[in-house]
């Protein structure tokens, strides 16, 4: 290692370094997944969380201003996991069944804290088992996008990943505020 002011190490002294430590896309794609995957995994935590102890009725309530409600919250997250899992295993680019469907965003008549906790749970395990299947440096076709049709994008399974931790810690901070509001429960302080 040269020190401060020196010149570069001299080619033969970078190419044993080189040989010493190789460092493949692939490892690098692997370490990137594990990595996302364990992220994502946390945020799914301190949503579920949030949710323990939460009554079937307070699913649905609204306590701001916002439309969302927990159980809104707990529906569109497990649709978003297993569209991301159809996109993810699926190389056709098709659009999975209810991609766009807006009413994901709402708490399912009849739903239960069980019912919609058990069917995140499940969308979720699906999603790790299919990322971690899945070769990290192949990239995904995605559906076409209402706003931007005609145009094929592809996003490895790095940023699919970072994708659904993005949507599922901004949805566990609005569903944290929810709660709060209903009864007063902190998920911060509920982290045990």
């Amino acid at each position: 290692m040269p020190s401060r002011g020196s010149a570069l190490p001299a080619a033969g002294h970078l190419a044993a370094h080189a040989a010493a430590a190789p460092a493949t896309r692939s490892s690098g794609s692997l370490d990137a997944r594990r990595t996302a995957l364990h992220a994502l995994r946390e945020a799914r935590k301190l949503l579920l969380i949030t949710v323990r102890d939460i009554t079937d009725a307070q699913l649905t309530e609204r306590s701001t201003v916002s439309e969302l409600t927990l159980g809104g919250i707990l529906n569109h997250l497990a649709r978003g996991e297993r569209v991301w899992t159809h996109i993810l295993t699926d190389t056709t680019g098709r659009t999975p069944d209810g991609m766009w469907d807006m009413e994901q965003y709402r708490s399912p008549e009849g739903a239960t804290v069980t019912g919609l906790r058990t069917a995140y749970e499940s969308a979720a395990r699906a999603t790790d088992e299919a990322a971690a299947e899945a070769d990290p440096d192949t990239e995904a076709r995605l559906p076409e996008t209402p706003w931007e049709p005609g145009a094929v994008h592809h996003w490895p399974v790095r940023r699919i990943l970072l994708h659904l931790l993005q949507e599922t810690a901004q949805h566990a901070g609005h569903a944290d505020i929810i709660r709060e509001s209903i009864d007063g429960a902190n998920s911060t302080a509920r982290r045990s």
